[in-house]
């Protein structure tokens, strides 16, 4: 399987596939969707509603990849559950780090 991870010029994309209200908030295993892209599933526990299941996306990934919250941006999805996020950095550090955490998933 391809990674849900590409390279951009100020860092790297992950692609998600965010399910909101969920029991409990977790990082799980990565899938292909129905379109044939690579995404990685997450569960937060805040609904959706005022961005607050963003704002948890976003808290989950920055306590999981110990780094800075103002380190992440959404780029696609805001409004839906796919979603793209922008972690921001030197895309040729980032990219193994971010291999290495989700081989460890």
């Amino acid at each position: 399987m391809t990674s849900p991870v590409r390279k951009a010029v100020n860092g790297c994309l992950l692609d998600f596939r965010l399910t909101p209200n969920a029991s409990s908030s977790s990082v799980e295993s990565a899938y292909i969707d129905g379109n044939g892209h690579p995404r990685l599933k997450i569960r937060v526990t805040a609904i959706p509603e005022k961005g607050k299941a963003n704002t948890a996306l976003i808290k989950l990934l920055a306590k999981s990849l110990k780094k800075g919250k103002t380190e992440f941006e959404i780029v696609a999805g805001k409004q839906d559950r796919d979603k793209s996020v922008l972690i921001i950095g030197d895309p040729d550090l980032l990219g193994p780090e971010i291999k290495d955490w989700l081989r460890n998933l």
